[in-house]
């Protein structure tokens, strides 16, 4: 049977590259497959943790059935509504970020950028397009996987039913992932208004924005549709913007959004949205007083709710909340035999974390049976960033963490105004800022805000991850000039922690007779 209706496909202009992505990820001719007997892991949502467990297992070269269910776009956010087009457009409005710095570095530009939204976009949707073939459901059919295309819910006895069919298991994941949260705002559904999910589908740029929510997801689309032309406010409940993030690094980040001529609502509440003739009114608290603001589009950034809708968990014994599905920390849930990965149980909302749960999955659910032990999402050391520019990169424990758990803390910090590369960049906003545990070298986290700080943790994420401490840092060589050489200063700012008054005289009298 063929599944041609699909609900995300509608917020999809059809031009050729849409056209493109969907032959791959929800080909509209597919024909599900009878299914096998008894599989040995059935995945249900083909978003990155459920693409990966999928590979993962039917790639072992052990003959496993390993079954795949999608019911919208197979490469889940990520691919279709997450990071792939929104780093796509963020590319292109750092160019107009570059051209306003170009005069500081002795480059003469035009008055006046003219931005073409329209190939910006189409841009997008070309790379977009290029790269789905990698999530495409004939590439997993070539593995092995028996892909269904469909609504799947569990029924009792180990199944799960898709498209009428029923698909017996041994073991299955759960990974079908998050979505943006629908605001209860009183007239916002009337009025109308975007999410990631559907923000990408634009043609044309909005002459004034509101973004709603001052997180991540907020301050990037934020300061690239500011970049790319139009005027925005961004409302955040909160006193300053990414308030889950280290305080001075969010900081920065603030002054920068209000330099580039972001309107910053903040201590907000809106509280009614009206459609007019003029745009979209709304009507917001500011510390108590009443205030409106009238624009042509409004864009949802705040919040994730889990897609646990229509799943059937409670009649397999699967607990869940508005988190998500409750797991323990194995990625097991509260039915023995059903796992979970990705949005739709961790905390972390991160590609990379669904990736590096997915392989969890995979050990817990094939090998551990066998005696070869489990592994734990504790174990993890989670980096992540947020790609504002400049860009913050953290991974570990922030400072409010580790003093809530009574640990002792040393810090380290490098601002890039003394870091050659990022002076002769004309980048030395920011700072490399390393937690260490007091009376150790140990690195308890790190927090990087630089133009590319998500290329440079991972240098740190590698050492906490493989237990090497500041000192270890300090005797890594880095080519000169780059900016990373700033975690190489920040080592040795440590070190020289460690020397003593009485040490620093000697050293001093040695150089003096030397």
């Amino acid at each position: 049977m063929t599944n041609q209706n699909f609900s995300n496909v509608s917020v999809l202009p059809m031009d050729e590259y849409n056209q493109k992505l969907v032959s791959y990820v929800h080909p509209p001719d597919w024909i599900n497959p009878h299914p096998a007997p008894l599989y040995d892991l059935v995945v249900i949502g083909a978003g990155t943790a459920g693409l990966v467990v999928a590979a993962g297992a039917a790639g072992l070269g052990l003959g496993l059935k390993v079954a795949l269910v999608e019911k919208h776009l197979m490469g889940g956010d990520c691919l279709n509504f997450g990071c792939v087009p929104s780093k796509c457009i963020i590319r292109s409005a750092r160019v107009v970020g570059e051209i306003w710095n170009a005069k500081n570095l002795g480059i003469n530009v035009p008055a006046k950028i003219e931005v073409d939204f329209p190939s910006v976009m189409e841009r997008m949707r070309r790379l977009r397009a290029d790269i789905s073939h990698h999530d495409s459901a004939h590439r997993f059919q070539n593995l092995g996987i028996d892909v269904f295309l469909g609504s799947a819910h569990f029924l009792r006895n180990n199944a799960v039913e898709v498209d009428g069919k029923r698909l017996r298991y041994k073991k299955a994941v759960i990974a079908t992932g998050a979505r943006a949260v629908r605001p209860k705002i009183e007239g916002i559904e009337e009025a109308g208004f975007f999410t990631n999910e559907t923000i990408f589908s634009l043609t044309e740029l909005p002459k004034s924005l509101a973004v709603i929510g001052g997180g991540p997801i907020g301050c990037e689309l934020a300061q690239a549709f500011s970049r790319l032309g139009s005027k925005v406010i961004l409302f955040h409940r909160h006193s300053h913007l990414l308030n889950k993030e280290d305080a001075e690094a969010a900081e920065i980040v603030q002054n920068n959004l209000m330099k580039e001529g972001i309107h910053l609502a903040l201590d907000t509440q809106i509280q009614q949205v009206e459609k007019t003739s003029e745009g979209k009114v709304l009507y917001y608290l500011r510390n108590g007083i009443p205030e409106s603001v009238t624009v042509d589009e409004i864009l949802i950034g705040a919040g994730r709710a889990p897609n646990v809708e229509g799943l059937n968990l409670a009649e397999v014994g699967v607990e869940y909340d508005f988190q998500g599905v409750k797991v323990n920390d194995y990625l097991q849930t509260t039915n023995p035999k059903i796992f979970a990965a990705g949005d739709i149980c961790l905390n972390w909302k991160f590609t990379h974390a669904a990736d590096a749960a997915a392989r969890i999955v995979i050990k817990n659910t094939l090998f551990s049976p066998f005696g070869w032990g489990k592994s734990k999402l504790s174990s993890l050391v989670m980096p992540w960033v947020t790609y504002t520019d400049p860009e913050i990169a953290h991974v570990g424990m922030y400072e409010d963490d580790a003093r809530s758990q009574g640990i002792e803390i040393g810090i380290v910090k490098i601002l890039f105004n003394s870091v050659d590369r990022a002076i002769f960049d004309g980048e030395t906003e920011g700072f490399v800022k390393i937690l260490h545990k007091k009376g150790s070298d140990r690195i308890l986290g790190a927090t990087i805000v630089a133009a590319h700080a998500g290329e440079m943790i991972s240098e740190i994420t590698a050492a906490m991850v493989n237990k090497v401490g500041l000192n270890g840092l300090s005797g890594v060589i880095h080519p000169y000039p780059t900016q990373a050489d700033g975690i190489k200063k920040a080592a040795d700012a440590y070190r020289r922690t460690l020397l003593t008054p009485t040490s620093k005289r000697l050293l001093g009298l040695l150089t003096k007779f030397s």
